[in-house]
């Protein structure tokens, strides 16, 4: 699972790093969430919930549905 969600997020890190930022898997849990640390510019960027529901989190379960949500752990809601 974690290689399969390491490929999904290799389709968006490039955007990720462009902005001096990048993503980190932490735990993928039992009921299929997935728990990822913002990184660098990523990390305080005011865009930061939005870059996770509409970038990341999509990418991940366009290529992954069985996953459930997607969270950040140091990412603030909106």
């Amino acid at each position: 699972m974690l290689e399969r969600i390491e490929t999904a997020l290799e389709k968006i890190r490039p955007f990720l790093i462009a902005d001096g930022g990048n993503v980190r898997v932490l735990e993928v849990t039992e009921d299929m969430v997935v728990k990822l640390e913002l990184e660098g510019a990523c990390e305080s960027c005011p865009m930061s919930h939005m870059t996770m529901k509409a970038g990341i989190e999509e990418a991940i379960k366009r290529d992954i549905p069985e996953v459930k949500e997607v969270i950040a752990v140091n990412v603030a809601e909106a």
